[in-house]
């Protein structure tokens, strides 16, 4: 049919009074396989077993192709399944709404409709009622209608294979990889009668990347993340008492506006080295170090007070003698969890004697994963791509940095991170002065929240930036769903076409 001639295009459920015009399509379809028709009591048995299964294009009131599925509990077959075995000997009562797979039964388009990429209407619509059930996938029995021409001289992998690279046209084959189906499994004896494929089929699966869980608790996983990111002002305190009254002004603030984290930036607690600056700096730094498990435990309790996750920045730590640059995670159900600066700079190495850490892990989230970074780390790109291994979706990276060419070098780095990682980056520093603090006189700052760059996102990958040099709170939205989506069918897919077959990392 030409487009010229197209009145009406509809997609609509199946009707009983559809079977006499859906018995003479199959039969048109499939001229290879005499017989391949589903009597009208199959076709009524589908209806009323799971009506939102069963759809069919018309044109011009024309039936001009159709899709059956029905919902299956996957885990009650083996892999090596046949096409009888899922529908319950041609029964479909193995349909069960209980189940987690939306299994293909069905699906063609008529001869003289094809070319119209009416099949990508029909794929749609299936993975649309996939993520609106909330099930895990769909799965159907592929058939290779021109394997027989190769099977003397191909295995099916290799086949398959070939195919891929676009060596081999195969009609049904390529249709479906470039509507996001990957074969899983080679099936032998799927479908009787299927000469052209040679008696064999392919398992092709669908991820649905919204798919949740069921779960019995009383919570939702949340996919909108507010972060509230804290451009901290040094300037001097007169005790630790009075820099916790600010810190608590600035978790007030953005709990507010209900944010799911609070960052703070690396050394805030700086200023509290004013009262020691007749010290050498590095018993200076030391002296500060006492008061960090008093910040941790006061951050703690404002996580559950102001029901919100916080991450401390960073501070100095003192644990066997050595002295270290760490942060916490105060959730807001009362846990923690410690990170550490895996690398020290020359200068913090030289000046204060610091270490570089030991530890690093994704943490656990009532808003997924997420990982830390302090300052310097995030300047190392293997760290972040262990992180995006375990999971994380959200990279923080509370900073200090006194220049501008500083400043510079963690911001291009975090926003590298958040391309070729697929995630989110907040970073956070502070600004201002602090004459009276040896090794701490002047930052520069300006605090960002970074994107990945592709359709869904900001063009130039920034979500939110604060204004450089000013106190002040920076507030933005991340939706975790557009993470699922980039990392299936973005523009560039960084994490899933690494070439692991020629190389490799790994955390000893």
């Amino acid at each position: 049919m030409k487009i010229e001639e197209i009145e009406n295009i509809e997609l609509k459920f199946l009707d009983l009074e559809d079977y006499q015009d859906l018995k003479t399509a199959m039969i048109s379809a499939y001229t290879n396989m005499p017989g391949a028709y589903w009597k009208e009591a199959h076709i009524k048995s589908l209806i009323d077993k799971f009506p939102d299964g069963q759809v069919v294009i018309k044109i011009n009131g024309e039936l001009a192709g159709v899709a059956l599925s029905i919902i299956v509990d996957y885990d009650t077959f083996e892999d090596d399944h046949t096409y009888e075995q899922i529908t319950g000997n041609y029964s479909f009562n193995t349909h069960n709404n209980e189940g987690d797979v939306l299994y293909g039964i069905e699906v063609f388009i008529k001869p003289q409709f094809r070319g119209l990429r009416l099949g990508r209407r029909l794929y749609d619509y299936r993975k649309e009622l996939c993520e609106k059930l909330n099930l895990k996938s769909i799965l159907f029995g592929g058939r290779m209608p021109n394997y027989h021409k190769y099977s003397q001289e191909l295995t099916p992998k290799e086949y398959i294979a070939q195919v891929r690279r676009k060596e081999i046209q195969d009609p049904v084959l390529n249709f479906q990889i470039s509507n996001d189906f990957h074969p899983a499994k080679v099936l032998k004896g799927y479908l009787p009668g299927d000469e052209a494929s040679n008696d064999y089929a392919i398992l092709m699966e669908w991820d649905n990347i919204y798919y949740q869980k069921p779960t019995k608790k009383a919570a939702t996983k949340k996919t909108i993340i507010r972060l509230g990111l804290i451009q901290w002002q040094m300037r001097p305190y007169k005790d630790l008492e009075e820099l916790l009254q600010q810190a608590e002004y600035f978790i007030d603030a953005v709990s507010g506006y209900r944010s799911d984290f609070a960052l703070f930036p690396e050394f805030f607690n700086a200023p509290l080295m004013a009262k020691d600056n007749h010290l050498s700096t590095p018993e200076a730094i030391r002296e500060l170090a006492k008061h960090t498990q008093a910040i941790v435990q006061k951050f703690s309790e404002f996580s559950i007070s102001y029901n919100i996750n916080i991450i401390t920045g960073s501070m100095p730590e003192v644990i066997d003698g050595r002295l270290y640059n760490v942060g916490y995670l105060c959730r807001r159900d009362g846990s923690m969890e410690r990170y550490e600066k895996l690398h020290v700079t020359p200068d913090e190495a030289k000046v204060w004697g610091m270490q570089g850490g030991n530890q690093l892990k994704a943490f656990d989230t009532d808003c997924g994963k997420i990982g830390v970074l302090i300052c310097y780390d995030s300047e190392f790109p293997e760290l972040s791509r262990l992180l995006a291994d375990e999971g994380m979706d959200i990279l923080f990276i509370p900073f200090l940095t006194d220049t501008q060419n500083g400043y510079s070098r963690v911001r291009h780095c975090a926003q590298a991170r958040a391309i070729e990682n697929e995630c989110y980056v907040a970073i956070a520093g502070s600004v201002g002065n602090l004459p009276n603090v040896q090794n701490m006189d002047i930052q520069f700052a300006q605090s960002i929240v970074f994107t990945p760059c592709d359709f869904s996102f900001p063009t130039n990958g920034i979500k939110a930036e604060a204004t450089p040099n000013t106190e002040m709170i920076l507030i933005a939205d991340v939706d975790i769903d557009l993470l699922r989506e980039l990392n299936q069918f973005g523009a560039v897919r960084n994490l899933k076409d690494r070439r692991k077959d020629i190389f490799e990392l790994k955390k000893r």
